[in-house]
C-alpha cells in the first residue's frame, strides 16, 4: 500500500495480509514490543507470525546476509538531508541511517518510541520554559575516519538545513515556515560534545525529542570536518567560516554528489559515517547495494557482525519465488502471497507480520464546489454518516485475508502507542448503513436506497441540512482511488461505495495512480485542480512516535491535501507542539477521531520472512521491519 509519511516519508509500499487462520494461530493478548514468550517465541497483539525471544540455537558467525528490497523501492539517495522528492522510508530508514544515525533511535520493535540503546546522543534536557534544549553527544560514538563526534557536526547540519530551507522549503522534507529551525534565535558549545538550541517560542519536549530529534527526518550529526568543503578539491572549511552564503555553497556541493549515483560506493565523502555499516558497493540501475560493517561503530551489534546485501527484485512475485527457493535470507512476503505462508516453514523460514505505525485513510476535499460538495462535507454529521459506512472489519477478513487492524483515528490500534485514546480502540461509528440513514434523514434529507438523496429541509437548524446546502442538492461526488501497486484500495473503495448506495449517497468511481495523484489532487500543490475531486484514496501516512497530525489537519498545514480546517483542532494540535503536557497529542487524536477530518480505515499488517539459519542479539531487530527500520547490525549467521 503506497503511503504518504506524516510531513515526513514518501513510500511506496506494497500491502501484507495474512489467513485469519494464520491470524488466529499466532496472535496474543500482548501490547508491547516484547508480546508474549511462548516455546521460545514472541507473538503479539495485532500481528501475526511470531519472533525468536533470544539467539537460541547457534553462535555467532560473520558472512553476508541478503535482504529482498521491495520491488520499486530501492534507495536512490546516500545525502542524509532528504527532500520531499527523496523522502523515502527505503532511502532514510533503511539505508542512509545505516551509515548516519539520527540522534534518538525512534522506534524500539514494533513500540513507536526512543530506544535509547541506538541513539547517538543523551536524552536532550528541557529548560528555559522549553525554550532551550541541551544536547550531549555519547563519548562511545566517533566517525570512522577516528574523529570524534562534536557539537559542530550537529550544528553543521542546522546551518545546512537552513541554507537548504532558504533556497526551496522542499529541500528539506519536515520543514514546516515558522517553525524549526526559524525558531532557533542562537546555540552555544559549552563543550565540544554539546550542542545548546535557543528557541524562540516553547516546543513540547515529548513532540521535539521524538519527532524533530529523532523520526524526523531530523537534523543528524554530519562528519564536518570532511564535508564542510565547496567542491572536491577544494579546503574544508571551519566552523568560523560558516556563512549563509559559505554554507549555500557546501549545501550545492554535496546535492550535486548526491546525484551521482554511479559514485556512491567510491565517493570519499560517503565512507566517512557513524552507522554501523559503510556502502561497499552500489548499483546505480537496479538500486542494488552491498554493505561492509562499519569496525569503529560504537553502537550495540552481533560480534562478529556481517554484511549485508540489499538484493533488488522486479515483482512481489520474484522475490516470493527467491522465499521458496532459499535464495534470500531476509525477505519481505506481498500480500498476494499471503495465503502460502504457512508453507515457509516447510521452506525454512520464520516470519512476522504487524501494521506499520501510521494512518490509512481517503481524503475529503473540503474546496471542492462541485455539486456544493465543500458545504456537505463540512457537516461533522456528514462525515459521521460516511463513517458508519466503512466496514472495517469486513475489509480485513474480506480483503487483508484477517491479518491487519482497525484504526479509527489518527492513531492506530496497533502497534499499541501509549497517546492512544479510549474513544480510538472501540469504533465510534460502528458499521450500519440504517445508522447512516438515520443520521441524513434526522438532517433533512430525503434518503432514497439505490437512487440519489436530495436535501429537503435547507437551512442551519439542528434538523436541517446545513448552512450554504440548497434546497435539491444532491448527495452525489466522485472518488479517485489509486490501483497499483495493489488492489486493496480499489477493493475498500467499491465496497464502500456499495455501502453508500444503499443510503442513497451516488458516488462515481474512477482508478489513477499514486505519482500522478499526489502531483494533481493536494489542493496546495495543484490548486487549479480543486474541483476536480472530492473523494480520493492513495494509501495512507506513517506516523511518528509521537503522533501529532501538525502540518496535516491543522488550517494551512504544509502536509495538508484537502485543506480541511476547525479552530478546535488547530488549537490542539498547537498544543501538542507548543505546550508542555506529553500527553496532549492524545486529547488531539480524541478529537480528530470524533471530528472525522478523513475517512479513517485499517491497516494492513507489513510482513518479513527470515531463514531459520540466521537470529538476531535482539528480537526487536525482526519486530522493526514491519516499521521499515532495517536493524541489521544485530542479524547473524547461526549455521
Amino acid at each position: 500500500m503506497t503511503k504518504l509519511r506524516s510531513r515526513k516519508v514518501i513510500g511506496g509500499l506494497a500491502l501484507a495480509v495474512a489467513s485469519v487462520t494464520a491470524l488466529a494461530a499466532c496472535s496474543s493478548s500482548s501490547t508491547t514490543s516484547g508480546g508474549s514468550n511462548a516455546g521460545g517465541n514472541i507473538t503479539e497483539a495485532g500481528g501475526i507470525g511470531a519472533v525468536p525471544a533470544s539467539s537460541v540455537g547457534g553462535t555467532v558467525h560473520a558472512g553476508t546476509i541478503t535482504y529482498g528490497l521491495q520491488p520499486g523501492a530501492t534507495p536512490n539517495a546516500i545525502f542524509p538531508l532528504p527532500n520531499s522528492g527523496n523522502n523515502t522510508v527505503y532511502n532514510v530508514e533503511a539505508f542512509q541511517w545505516a551509515m548516519w544515525r539520527p540522534l534518538y533511535w525512534p522506534v524500539n520493535g514494533t513500540v513507536p518510541e526512543i530506544d535509547q540503546s541506538q541513539s547517538i546522543a543523551n536524552p536532550p534536557q528541557f529548560s528555559n520554559g522549553d525554550k532551550t534544549v541541551s544536547i550531549t553527544m555519547k563519548s562511545s560514538y566517533k566517525w570512522s575516519d577516528g574523529q570524534p563526534i562534536t557539537a559542530n557536526d550537529l550544528l553543521f547540519a542546522i546551518d545546512l538545513i537552513k541554507a537548504a530551507v532558504k533556497a526551496s522549503p522542499a529541500n528539506w522534507a519536515i520543514y514546516t515556515p515558522g517553525q524549526f529551525p526559524d525558531t532557533l534565535l542562537s546555540t552555544s558549545e559549552p563543550s565540544a560534545s554539546t550542542l545548546v538550541l535557543h528557541l524562540s517560542s516553547p516546543v513540547n519536549p515529548s513532540w521535539f525529542t521524538q519527532n524533530e530529534l529523532g523520526a524526523g527526518p531530523p537534523p543528524l550529526p554530519m562528519p564536518s570536518h570532511a564535508w564542510a568543503k565547496e567542491s572536491a578539491s577544494g579546503p574544508v572549511i571551519p566552523p568560523s567560516q560558516w556563512t549563509p552564503a559559505t554554507m549555500t555553497k557546501i549545501f550545492n556541493f554535496l546535492t550535486a554528489q548526491n546525484k551521482s549515483l554511479s559514485t556512491y560506493a567510491t565517493n570519499p565523502l560517503w565512507q566517512v559515517v557513524d552507522g554501523p555499516y559503510k556502502l561497499s558497493s552500489y548499483n546505480a540501475t537496479s538500486g542494488g547495494f552491498t554493505m561492509v560493517p562499519n569496525p569503529t561503530y560504537g553502537g550495540p551489534h552481533a560480534s562478529p557482525q556481517s554484511s549485508l546485501q540489499g538484493v533488488p527484485f522486479t515483482s512481489t512475485t520474484a522475490e516470493f519465488n527467491a522465499i521458496k527457493a532459499g535464495s534470500i535470507d531476509v525477505a519481505f512476503v506481498d500480500y498476494s502471497n499471503v495465503p502460502q505462508l504457512p508453507s515457509l516453514a516447510r521452506a525454512g523460514y520464520a516470519y512476522f507480520g504487524m501494521p506499520d505505525f501510521g494512518m490509512q485513510f481517503a481524503n475529503y476535499n473540503f474546496k471542492d464546489t462541485t455539486g456544493d460538495f465543500d458545504k456537505i462535507i463540512a457537516q461533522s454529521y456528514i462525515r459521521e454518516a460516511l463513517a458508519h459506512l466503512v466496514d472495517e472489519q469486513g475489509w480485513i477478513h474480506a480483503f487483508m485475508f484477517g491479518a491487519g487492524d482497525p484504526a479509527y483515528g489518527p492513531i492506530p490500534t496497533y502497534p499499541r502507542s501509549p497517546y492512544i485514546p479510549s474513544n480510538a480502540t472501540t469504533n465510534p461509528y460502528p458499521f450500519s448503513v440504517q445508522d447512516a440513514v438515520n443520521i441524513l434523514k434526522s438532517h433533512g434529507w430525503t434518503v432514497t436506497p439505490g437512487g440519489t438523496d436530495t436535501c429537503a429541509s435547507a437551512g442551519s437548524g439542528a434538523n436541517q441540512c446545513g448552512p450554504g446546502i440548497p434546497a435539491g442538492t444532491k448527495l452525489a461526488w466522485n472518488y479517485i482511488y489509486a490501483t497499483a501497486p495493489t488492489v486493496l484500495i480499489g477493493q475498500q473503495a467499491t465496497d464502500f461505495v456499495s455501502k453508500a448506495k444503499q443510503a442513497g449517497i451516488n458516488i462515481t468511481l474512477s482508478g489513477s495512480n499514486f505519482n500522478y495523484m499526489v502531483t494533481n489532487y493536494i489542493d496546495p500543490a495543484a490548486p487549479a485542480n480543486e474541483n476536480k475531486w472530492a473523494m480520493m484514496d492513495f494509501g495512507g501516512e506513517t506516523q511518528d512516535p509521537y503522533p501529532t497530525t501538525f502540518g496535516v489537519f491543522n488550517t494551512n498545514g504544509a502536509a495538508q491535501i484537502g485543506d480541511y480546517s476547525n479552530s478546535r483542532a488547530d488549537a490542539l494540535i498547537n498544543t501538542s507542539v507548543s505546550g508542555g503536557d506529553p500527553a496532549a497529542v492524545k486529547n488531539e487524536a480524541e478529537f480528530l477521531t470524533t471530528d472525522q477530518p478523513v475517512q479513517f480505515q485499517p491497516v494492513p499488517d507489513v510482513i518479513w520472512a527470515w531463514k531459520n539459519t540466521l537470529a538476531a542479539t535482539r528480537p526487536q531487530a525482526w519486530q522493526s521491519l514491519t516499521q521499515y527500520y532495517a536493524e541489521a547490525q544485530f542479524w547473524y549467521l547461526k549455521q
